[in-house]
């Protein structure tokens, strides 16, 4: 599939007010439209990003107010220090320009009020500050958004709105993702500031990936195109290739820890050093800013994993002796003021979730705290999952469920296998308490294998043939984790390499290791984008004989309309009809492959009871996907 895209001219609106009150000057960039970036920069304290007394970070609290001219909708945002406000190009850590970001949801006016105010560890407090030391007022006029697909400036915010599938704002559809959960220290890349390891390439611990040197992303330097983004006099271009590669393979999603001190990696964190967790690195989160901005561009949703089980909680800190969890595990001042500026510098993007940690290991009071702490400071109320170990789950999802609880999903890890069966179950198990979560299966066991590289890189059989584990190819993953997840009204599917195979889960530089798992996830997005409406269906396993939810085949139904059968070893099935006296059309669509439908051996059936759907028209022994739809709906 090759990769859509328009070439951009950026057109920088700068506005400058002088406000009666201060007389400070405001900085307004961007495109001023419709979900659009709107950065506001206005004059502050002078800073050094390490300063402690007073600690920039700390103990100033920028806040912008932005309110639409019809009332409604209104947003408290925090803001940050930005240094000289290029540090991103400079790599200063001086200055007096502080910044907050709006991505506005409506057209017309909007007025906003900025304030800065300072007082003792006053970013992470309730309480006014002691002085207010600049503030500004006015208005601005917002356009229609100019954008179109894959952009997702063209379709608004991502939401959850209480189902099983996230809903974009604007344009009203539903999402399902499909893409990278490797590698887990993408953002360990030596074109950042401030960016190194604290391991020595090649140390593996029992259980984990040799550690690496910082990546560099040569496979993807051919994939930056001119125009593309890039700092400091071409840095970037590696990971913004990649990024361009993911996407046009018609995937949509990739994650990344912000904070792995003491981790397998001990390679990525937003601070000054790994140790200091309350000046933060104003140059580095410039360059992260880019990356992420370019992806929203390209249609690639966020994935925020905040932190991992080595540094969660004070558990591993005194097993390791490694004073990286933040507060102990607790929503204390270091917790708080990290969140607050990861969602004061990228809260304005518009497809992500906050991830609480990977294989998280907190208590479900911490877990909560730390959820209802993001959902206060990110006035847009993204997204926030809970990801944990397999043999966890069970002790630790079934205490979030519900109304009373922040989280709104779940990032599983599970066998490759049992992808469907994890799906349905936390799916019903939050519907029955009320609250229905969104849930993706992003981390596929076995952990030092998951998901294999295409036959024949770098020398790879294609076969995972592990004394461990039963035999499995990437066809398998297609089958029983793709379509296994999709099938079970799954939000989507992220891809993980596990730690023994090449490009694995830290040493990953080159996504091509992949690329026929890219391909296949590609197509069965297309297959659900395209023909039917997903987010009106459910699982209905029983409709075809098979109550137990094995994987012998899998049933989506919005019964007496729209039904899709997967059959993962090909052949034929029956579908009950139950007491529907209608006529439905048979079409069959090639997950291998893609294209377009195709008519098998029968076309039509009708109903009440119990038919058969027929055979495919090609490779019957090979997986197929079949569209049934009510005549009517088929035209």
């Amino acid at each position: 599939m090759l990769l859509f895209r328009q070439q951009y001219i950026l057109v920088t609106i700068i506005l400058f007010f002088f406000s009666c009150h201060e007389g400070k000057k405001v900085e307004i960039t961007g495109e001023l439209n419709q979900w659009h970036k709107t950065t506001f920069t206005i004059e502050g304290p002078t800073a050094n990003e390490s300063d402690t007394l007073p600690n920039p970070f700390l103990d100033y609290r920028m806040t912008g107010i932005f309110t639409h001219e019809s009332g409604s909708p209104s947003y408290t945002i925090p803001g940050y220090f930005a240094a000289d406000g290029s540090a991103g190009e400079t790599s200063a850590e001086v200055g007096n320009k502080w910044r907050v970001h709006l991505s506005p949801d409506k057209a017309g006016i909007w007025n906003y009020q900025i304030i800065i105010e300072s007082g003792k560890d006053i970013a992470i407090s309730e309480k006014s500050g002691d002085e207010v030391v600049s503030k500004a007022e006015g208005s601005f006029q917002v356009n229609p958004s100019n954008k179109t697909s894959p952009d997702f400036r063209s379709e608004g915010r991502l939401q959850y709105v209480g189902k099983r599938y996230l809903q974009f704002a604007g344009s009203g559809r539903y999402f399902l993702k499909a893409g990278a959960d490797s590698p887990e220290n993408l953002l360990a890349f030596k074109d950042f500031d401030g960016t190194w390891s604290n391991k020595e390439a090649g140390i593996q611990r029992n259980g984990e990936a040799a550690t690496t040197n910082l990546k560099i992303w040569e496979a993807h330097v051919r994939d930056w195109n001119e125009g593309d983004p890039a700092w400091k006099n071409g840095k970037g271009k590696g990971l913004i290739g990649a990024l361009n590669y993911l996407a046009g393979t018609g995937c949509n999603v990739f994650s990344f820890l912000t904070y792995n001190v003491g981790g397998d990696g001990d390679d990525v964190w937003p601070y000054v050093s790994p140790t200091d967790k309350f000046h933060f690195d104003c140059s580095k989160l410039d360059q992260w800013q880019i990356v992420f901005d370019y992806g929203q561009e390209l249609g690639l949703y966020l994935h925020f994993k905040l932190q991992e089980t080595e540094n969660d909680d004070d558990r591993h800190g005194k097993k390791t002796s490694i004073p990286a969890a933040l507060d102990g595990g607790d929503l204390g001042p270091e917790r708080k003021l990290y969140l607050r500026e990861l969602v004061a510098r990228f809260g304005y993007e518009l497809a992500l979730n906050w991830n609480l940690g990977e294989e998280n290991t907190q208590s479900t009071k911490q877990q909560e705290d730390m959820a209802s702490y993001i959902k206060e400071v990110d006035p847009y109320d993204h997204h926030i999952v809970l990801h944990t170990y397999p043999n966890k789950q069970d002790s630790i999802y079934p205490k979030l469920l519900g109304p009373d609880y922040t989280l709104t999903g779940l990032s599983l890890q599970n066998s490759w296998e049992v992808s469907h069966q994890r799906i349905i179950q936390w799916n019903q198990a939050s519907k029955e308490a009320g609250k229905q979560w969104v849930v993706a299966h992003d981390e596929q066991n076995p952990h030092y294998t998951g998901v294999p590289p295409d036959e024949g890189y770098e020398g790879f059989s294609g076969l995972v043939d592990h004394e461990k584990v039963k035999p499995y190819t990437l066809h398998d993953i297609r089958k029983y984790t793709l379509w296994g997840t999709f099938m079970a009204g799954g939000a989507g599917v992220e891809y993980y390499f596990g730690y023994t195979l090449p490009q694995n889960d830290l040493g990953c530089q080159d996504w091509r290791s992949r690329d026929e798992s890219w391909k296949y996830a590609g197509i069965a997005l297309d297959f659900f984008n395209q023909y039917i409406p997903f987010w009106e269906m459910e699982n209905r396993n029983d409709l075809i004989g098979n109550p137990e939810n094995t994987n012998e085949k899998y049933c989506l139904a919005k019964p007496g309309e729209t039904y899709i059968i997967y059959l993962p070893q090909g052949g034929s099935t029956d579908l009950n009809l139950e007491d529907i006296d209608d006529s439905f059309s048979i079409q069959w669509f090639n997950p291998r492959t893609g294209g377009e439908l195709i008519n098998g051996s029968i076309e039509n059936i009708k109903g009440p009871g119990q038919v058969n759907i027929g055979l495919p028209p090609e490779e019957v022994e090979n997986d197929w996907a079949v569209l049934i739809q009510r005549d009517d709906l088929s035209k």
